[in-house]
């Protein structure tokens, strides 16, 4: 059965894509276009209550969440593709450690950057500087205990890929190709080899070939 996502090319939604796309699941996208406010649909609202991107279907199931539609098809697919959890308890401890690292110290503050660097006209804002630098001065400080971190092994939760370095890819990506703020990844040298290697995936290629604009 074909899981549907629901979702714009946006970096919550391109989460989702990189573990199906990992474990060889099939999909289709469905367009829900934030800037005319289709997330807030009747229908959709049916879907997601809250009315954010993305939604999975899975047959009669439905999730939201990116994280949490990540950590659902690692598991449930544990044995197809490749493996995202570890295969260790101490291992998937990692992983959810590190996975919590990314959604309480990394992503606040490359969102904010994002927010105000990169959509702000869209969303209609005005930037402001003071987030900008205050923002980056804390990712700052949270990418050198990456750098440490790195120093020991050649991804976050080990010597294996999983969710938890492909949860950084799309704010990552903003920051080095679309913010103007790849010094922050390229001065660290554990941090720009660890990027180089999960970038270069061709997982992560496909999914930019499937959503080219940082929208």
């Amino acid at each position: 059965m074909v899981v549907k996502v629901y979702g714009p090319a946006c970096a919550s939604t391109k989460r989702v894509l990189l573990v199906l796309i990992e474990k060889g699941i099939e999909f289709e996208t469905v367009n829900v276009d934030v800037s005319k406010g289709e997330q807030r649909n009747p229908e959709y609202l049916k879907l997601q209550p809250f009315g954010v991107v993305p939604v999975i279907q899975d047959g009669d199931f439905t999730l939201f969440e990116s994280r949490a539609i990540m950590r659902y098809y690692a598991e449930k697919y544990k044995s197809q593709g490749v493996d995202l959890l570890g295969k260790t308890m101490e291992e998937r401890g990692l992983v959810e450690q590190w996975l919590e690292v990314e959604a309480q110290n990394f992503h606040p503050f490359a969102y904010n950057l994002a927010i105000h660097i990169l959509f702000a006209s869209i969303i209609g804002i005005t930037p402001d500087p003071k987030v900008i630098e205050e923002s980056e001065a804390k990712l700052d400080k949270v990418l050198n205990i990456y750098e440490e971190t790195l120093s020991k092994s050649k991804y976050l939760a080990g010597d294996f890929f999983s969710l938890a370095d492909m949860s950084h890819l799309p704010f990552m990506d903003y920051l080095v190709n679309n913010m103007g703020k790849e010094h922050l990844i390229h001065k660290r040298k554990h941090v720009s080899s660890w990027w180089d290697d999960i970038s270069s995936r061709a997982s992560w290629k496909k999914v930019l070939d499937l959503h080219k604009a940082p929208i």
